[in-house]
């Protein structure tokens, strides 16, 4: 089940940004920030603390904030930034086909095609300054659904 609440974290110092004003959106984000701020080769991280404009389905502009910028430290001592969406699985394949144009089937197709917007601005942006991007389902977690 989705809810949100602030997250306090045990090493305040790891974080880049206010780490008072941490917010998760779900069970899954929350989990996350725990690992971020107890794992070691995690450098830092930061929660919505960056801004990739991309435009929506309609052509609109729009900002988009990730969920996760984070550092880790590599086996070679080298470190990596990632950029990390947290979703569910469903999210990241399009809706099945159907023969009625249902309100929640037209709901899956704008939010497919939205998250495919923002993905591809954000792998642009990641591209630009030598990050990965990566979606992270609850099957990459580990957590049954």
């Amino acid at each position: 089940m989705a809810y949100s609440g602030k997250f306090r974290p045990k090493h305040p110092k790891k974080y880049r940004g206010d780490s008072s004003k941490i917010t998760y959106r779900s069970s899954w984000e929350a989990r996350c920030m725990h690992y971020f701020d107890m794992n070691e080769n995690v450098v830092w991280w930061a929660s919505e603390e960056v801004i990739v404009p991309y435009r929506d389905p309609f052509g609109k502009v729009r900002r988009y904030f990730p969920d996760f910028i984070i550092r880790v430290k590599q086996r070679d001592n080298s470190t990596k930034t990632m950029m990390i969406e947290v979703k569910p699985e469903s999210q990241k394949n399009p809706p099945k086909k159907q023969k009625r144009k249902t309100q929640k089937y037209i709901n899956e197709v704008v939010t497919y095609a939205t998250n495919q917007a923002k993905w591809e601005a954000a792998e642009d942006y990641c591209a630009d300054r030598g990050w990965e991007f990566k979606v992270l389902t609850e099957i990459d977690m580990g957590i049954k659904s």
